[in-house]
């Protein structure tokens, strides 16, 4: 959420900015909904102001004996143009408040141009994508055959994009959250977290869900509340510190989980629908840290350090990009990929997307710390996949398979599976 005050006295240069991203900003109207909103401010002041003078006046004439019904009716006409000029300045900033959510955050000057993935520049390749002396099977023909994955009966239980894990799938899926968990806790510092899987409105507002992607979420509610199925723990992890002050020696805080997400992916349909890559239920591990703004680009770096780090110990090939400025999430101002190799289409994939939100969620859901001065100011939050359970295991299946149809797993699962390999017919082995 921005501070509208900034906006304004960016004036053009917002407009300039948010249209990289492919808003337009009506900076005339939030202007006027502004100047409402003083005016009311100013007028209110001014009648209270009024309103104090006419009481004195009234004990003074009392006091002396005089008639006071007169004063007495401008004061009650006075205190009538107050409330109505506190509904007014009521009126002016709820809409304000409306029109400041739907605003998206201006997109970091570091951010190419551009509006799709095509756009995106490649900071850097790690690992060389494996070559095969086979025609390479996809992940859904692999696990399939192997019998770790059931989509079939994933549908009959929910529908299509859905899937069901079984014997040495489920046990990889158990394996990667447990190492993602541990590199993160125990190497990256990060405090693991149980959260809710439900949220409420005023959650889903505070890290940008709401009101603008209501679409893309599950929504069900109980007899007082709505609640939403969490799309990334993103939510509740950032939430966590919602309407509370952090003391600056305590940032950054780096905060971890591992959550069921649930998204419809609304107007997605025949994108990604095969296999693991795009489904309406998936499991995520999430990273988040809040700071300072000063310090956020520093911890976002740290951060896909952190994220890398999880594709490094699987041996698997990947890149790293930035987005362009129109492809940026909503409430990111910048935003890198990691994209992991995906033999069977050939390309790299979508796999951790870590984005810097600057001060944009810290003013939405009031997380806020204090400046040298001990002044109160927003703080600043990023936050990234650490990774997916499902679209690794999708990368982990195709990377490492092997001629004769079986996977040869990384040497980081083996404290965690007590195996090495899930052979063509589903058993495991050592070698």
């Amino acid at each position: 959420m921005h501070d509208v005050r900034e906006l304004i006295n960016q004036g053009d240069e917002a407009v300039r900015r948010l249209a990289r991203r492919g808003y337009s900003l009506d900076l005339e109207s939030l202007t006027a909904l502004q100047d409402r909103r003083k005016s009311g401010i100013q007028e209110v002041d001014t009648l209270r102001a009024e309103s104090k003078r006419i009481a004195s006046e009234v004990g003074q004439n009392a006091r002396n004996g005089n008639d006071v019904e007169a004063l007495k009716e401008t004061a009650r006409k006075v205190k009538s143009q107050i409330r109505e000029a506190e509904q007014a300045i009521e009126q002016a900033e709820a809409q304000l408040a409306t029109a400041l959510l739907g605003i998206p955050n201006i997109p970091s000057d570091d951010a190419p141009d551009g509006d799709s993935e095509e756009f995106a520049v490649e900071q850097r390749k790690v690992g060389n994508p494996p070559v095969f002396p086979f025609a390479p099977k996809d992940h859904v023909d692999l696990g399939e055959s192997m019998g770790i994955l059931d989509f079939a009966r994933a549908t009959k239980l929910s529908g299509p994009r859905f899937s069901v894990l079984r014997g040495a799938g489920a046990a990889l899926e158990r394996a990667l959250a447990s190492l993602f968990l541990e590199l993160h806790t125990q190497r990256h510092g990060y405090i693991e977290h149980s959260v809710p899987f439900l949220v409420t409105r005023e959650t889903m507002t505070g890290t940008g869900q709401l009101p603008k992607f209501e679409a893309d979420l599950f929504k069900t509610s109980l007899a007082d509340r709505d609640l939403f199925l969490i799309p990334t723990a993103e939510v509740p992890l950032t939430n966590l510190y919602a309407n509370e002050i952090i003391s600056p020696d305590q940032l950054p805080i780096a905060l971890t989980a591992l959550t069921p997400c649930f998204r419809s992916e609304a107007g997605s349909y025949g994108r990604d629908t095969r296999g693991l890559i795009r489904q309406h239920q998936f499991t995520k591990v999430e990273m988040v840290r809040i700071t300072s703004a000063d310090r956020a680009r520093t911890e976002m770096e740290a951060m896909v350090g952190h994220a890398e780090a999880c594709l490094k110990e699987l041996d698997l090939s990947y890149r790293v990009v930035t987005l362009a400025a129109g492809d940026t999430g909503f409430s990111a101002q910048l935003t890198y990929d990691l994209e992991v190799w995906l033999p069977s289409q050939n390309t790299y994939r979508e796999i951790s997307s870590v984005s810097d939100f600057g001060t944009f969620q810290g003013r939405r859901a009031g997380i806020r710390t204090r400046d040298e001065n001990g002044k109160t100011i927003p703080a600043a939050t990023i936050n990234g996949s650490g990774l997916p359970l499902g679209r690794t295991l999708a990368a982990v299946l195709e990377q490492h398979q092997q001629a004769d149809g079986s996977v040869l797993l990384p040497h980081a699962l083996t404290k965690y599976l007590g195996f090495r390999r899930i052979n063509s017919d589903g058993t495991t082995s050592q070698e």
